[in-house]
């Protein structure tokens, strides 16, 4: 007779499977769900816009070191246009879109056939959704370039506030 029980106890759950999940097991899941993406596209904006600023001030130091190296190889002056087409800021907004980018850089930027940088400046680059703000700081003599995090409040522009990399 036991033998019986739970036959009948298996066939019962069998058919319980084959109904699906009760309205309060599905209400649950699809609460868990929205609480896990929403909790995903919290964390997943902050990212976003701390990547486009990352990616953004490494473009602004590839353009910069591509120009100093097309002085060089050519072996004559150059210089780059800091804003408009084609232009060093211009860069940037490809690579990263939706920044905020303060400057206080001449208009071009100029190059000796040796490569070196002969204006100098720094740059901060933010966004919208991050507090991070990278900084590129143009050093005269020699036009050294330094990548860094800006810590200074405000939008100003200062390579004082332009605290180094150790990863740069």
């Amino acid at each position: 007779m036991s033998w019986r029980r739970g036959e009948r106890a298996g066939a019962r759950t069998a058919h319980r499977a084959a109904e699906g999940f009760t309205l309060q097991e599905l209400l649950m899941a699809v609460m868990v769900l929205g609480l896990l993406l929403a909790i995903g596209a919290f964390t997943g904006q902050g990212f976003l816009a701390r990547q486009r600023v990352e990616v953004a001030a490494r473009e602004l130091a590839m353009v910069i070191e591509r120009e100093r190296d097309l002085a060089l190889r050519h072996g004559r002056s150059r210089s780059l246009s800091v804003d408009g087409s084609g232009g060093l800021l211009e860069a940037a907004e490809v690579a990263g879109g939706r920044l905020e980018i303060s400057h206080n850089l001449p208009l071009e930027l100029r190059f000796t056939a040796n490569g070196l940088l002969i204006d100098g400046g720094t740059v901060v680059v933010s966004s919208a959704g991050t507090e991070l703000r990278r900084c590129l700081v143009m050093a005269l003599p020699l036009g050294v370039l330094r990548l860094g995090r800006h810590t200074g409040a405000g939008g100003g522009a200062s390579a004082a506030d332009c605290v180094r990399d150790e990863r740069a």
